[in-house]
């Protein structure tokens, strides 16, 4: 069976069909809409310098936002490196916020694939409930498929029932037509999810290619009827950068995609902003 046709988009055309979205999203922003948004984040903190301390109250300010008087749930996860996902399920334990971690040599996936899914496998057994994985760009950019499929269908062994963000870092892919390949690619070895970026280089998320990755889900789900989850992450930290990524979702899949089963967002000062707008309208 063919899963996708060909993708012949230009960047110009994505940037075109992105503005038009934009438009339109940044006239229908609604008290509802900014709720949503809140509970589709993932919290994330990737310094080097994170603490035991910073990421206990990165998940105290992650279950700090629900509140029955504005109608807002907390966050979706809060997003960590492996070293923390022990203290981070331990301090959500009961607060329906996942423990998402980053795992497999992250955020440039140079590691041996045995190394990377030893770290993998170690961050599922201490609790993560997904696991965020970046492919090997330069085994794509070298046109090595086979290996971009192996290493994603390896990891989602290792992960089981643990969830699966493949992120693709679209912005050293370059090209409409690889960072559709390394969408095409993920989906079929098993991902969960298809994540824009690592936020570690620039440019990051960008919406031209979101819609890339959200036209290629769109496509499998019409030749199959399997979801397959999306996630920009890097950058985005305005109100009116997150609505733009709601927009985008709701007008290339529909509103079935609007849960944090879905659809996620990876931010670190995001969610703050957010809330600030809920509670102020």
């Amino acid at each position: 069976m063919t899963y996708f046709d060909n993708y012949n988009l230009s960047p110009d055309e994505l940037t075109a069909r992105a503005n038009t979205i934009t438009t339109k999203a940044l006239k229908s922003v609604d008290r509802d809409i900014l709720r949503d948004i809140l509970s589709f984040i993932d919290l994330t903190t990737l310094s080097g310098d994170d603490t035991d301390k910073h990421v206990s109250d990165l998940c105290k300010k992650a279950a700090s936002f629900a509140s029955e008087k504005n109608k807002i749930s907390n966050v979706a996860a809060v997003c960590v490196y492996p070293v923390f996902v022990n203290l981070v399920k331990d301090m959500l334990f009961e607060t329906g916020i996942n423990t998402a971690c980053v795992a497999g040599a992250f955020p440039s996936g140079q590691s041996p694939l045995e190394i990377r899914l030893n770290e993998v496998e170690y961050a599922v057994s201490n609790g993560a409930d997904e696991i965020d994985m970046v492919i090997s760009r330069g085994k794509l950019l070298e046109g090595d498929f086979e290996y971009i499929s192996k290493e994603v269908h390896k990891t989602k062994e290792v992960c089981g029932k643990t969830h699966l963000k493949v992120i693709l870092e679209t912005g050293e892919l370059r090209t409409v037509q690889n960072i559709r390949k390394a969408s095409e690619l993920s989906i079929l070895a098993g991902a969960d999810f298809i994540k824009t970026s690592t936020g570690k280089i620039q440019p990051a998320a960008t919406p031209e290619a979101f819609l890339i990755m959200l036209d290629t889900i769109r496509e499998y789900f019409e030749k199959t009827g399997k979801i397959v989850g999306i996630k920009p992450a890097g950058g985005i930290s305005t109100v009116k950068d997150a609505v733009t990524y709601y927009f985008l979702v709701k007008e290339t899949l529909g509103d079935v995609w609007l849960t944090k089963d879905r659809f996620r967002i990876g931010a670190s000062r995001l969610a703050d902003n957010i809330f600030t707008e809920i509670t102020s309208l």
